[in-house]
């Protein structure tokens, strides 16, 4: 899948851009606080229709501006149109796709796969689980809608049930009881979807992750990534036995702190090199390997699953790597499909672009200029 022009109008510093892109590797160079990143941020909304970060949408308005306007076309076995409006005073975005607006968004999710890989994902490793779920949950959805649709009716239960759980705390009605009791029902029925998903999704992705920690460090490291659901879980056990034994356990406690404590929402995820816990025991190199190597086990597994190459999209990454990584991730990235790289400074990333064969673009204050 290729993306092969984007436009933006009103989007952030770019008033009115328009780009044509490389088929494989596109850098991107300006310093800070110029646009390059926003271009990368155009790219995520028009494959997902979110933001790149944690922004509300309003703030990628111009400052003077209304509204923003993002469109591309990609190129894949057909040609599509895809754009995206915010308007400022209504807040509402609107999604187009080859002229037929879309109106949910979920329906949209893993037509244009993309991967990205940001300075933010040492948040993987070393931070919380919710991290590491939301990634989890961000390869299989883009590859499975099946798993997309279970895990947003989930979430829609957990609400429901929090909100039980409240009422019930203020008013001590049966009726409640029996409502909160039916919404267990559906949370178990459906959390127990998500970890099937999830235990399969770990037995393949483990391969996909050795392969791509191989082609980043020829080390004798072997890289693991470990499911860990249910506290206190035996595999000698069915797993819907226990979960059901552990939402029983924990009906008061949930009741008296108003808290979904049991389900999928609560698991973590172990990354390993050598059977040794990377969060507790890795080096810094060890960290920021693992998080590139994640990511390009992304790219291949969701290239399987779905038979089409996701977008790649990288963002002041080089910065942070020694030369020796900075040379293997530049080697590897050369091996995918279409990317997308910023870099701040061109001078000292010379040895990683091939000026023959990779488009160059520098930005400064949302002007673009092919190099």
């Amino acid at each position: 899948m290729i993306l092969e022009k984007l436009d933006l109008t009103q989007f952030r510093l770019h008033k009115k851009t328009h780009i044509e892109f490389n088929k494989k590797l596109n850098f991107i160079v300006g310093g800070n606080g110029q646009g390059k990143t926003t271009i990368l941020e155009a790219i995520y909304y028009l494959c997902t229709t979110k933001n790149l970060g944690n922004n509300a949408d309003s703030e990628a308005i111009s400052f003077d501006g209304s509204q923003f306007d993002i469109e591309g076309i990609f190129s894949d076995l057909v040609k599509n149109k895809v754009r995206i409006n915010l308007l400022r005073d209504a807040n509402r975005k609107n999604i187009w796709l080859d002229d037929k607006q879309i109106y949910r968004a979920a329906s949209f999710i893993g037509n244009f796969p993309v991967v990205t890989l940001t300075q933010s994902d040492h948040s993987l490793t070393l931070g919380s689980p919710a991290e590491r779920r939301k990634f989890v949950d961000s390869v299989i959805s883009q590859s499975s809608e099946t798993y997309l649709k279970t895990i947003l009716d989930y979430n829609k239960t957990l609400r429901q049930r929090s909100y039980l759980l409240n009422r019930i705390k203020e008013n001590n009605n049966k009726s409640l009881f029996d409502q909160f009791d039916a919404w267990t029902e559906t949370l178990v029925k459906l959390g127990l979807i998500i970890i099937e998903h999830r235990i399969k999704f770990i037995e393949e992705f483990n391969n996909y992750l050795e392969d791509s920690y191989k082609n980043l460090l020829l080390e004798k490291e072997k890289p693991g990534l470990e499911y860990f659901f249910f506290e206190g879980y035996k595999e000698n056990k069915k797993i819907e036995e226990y979960y059901l034994e552990q939402i029983k356990k924990k009906r008061e406690d949930e009741l008296r702190r108003c808290i979904n404590l049991v389900g999928p929402h609560k698991d973590d995820f172990i990354f390993r090199i050598n059977d040794m816990e990377l969060k507790k025991y890795g080096s810094q190199g060890q960290h920021k390997t693992y998080q590139i190597a994640l990511k390009f086990a992304q790219f291949f597994y969701m290239k399987d699953k779905l038979g089409k190459e996701p977008i790649f999209l990288m963002d002041d990454v080089f910065g942070e790597l020694d030369n020796y990584r900075a040379g293997k991730t530049s080697d590897f990235v050369r091996s995918i499909g279409q990317a997308f790289i910023t870099l701040t400074d061109f001078t000292n990333y010379k040895n990683i672009v091939n000026l023959e064969t990779d488009l160059t673009i520098e930005v400064k204050n949302g002007q673009v200029n092919y190099v």
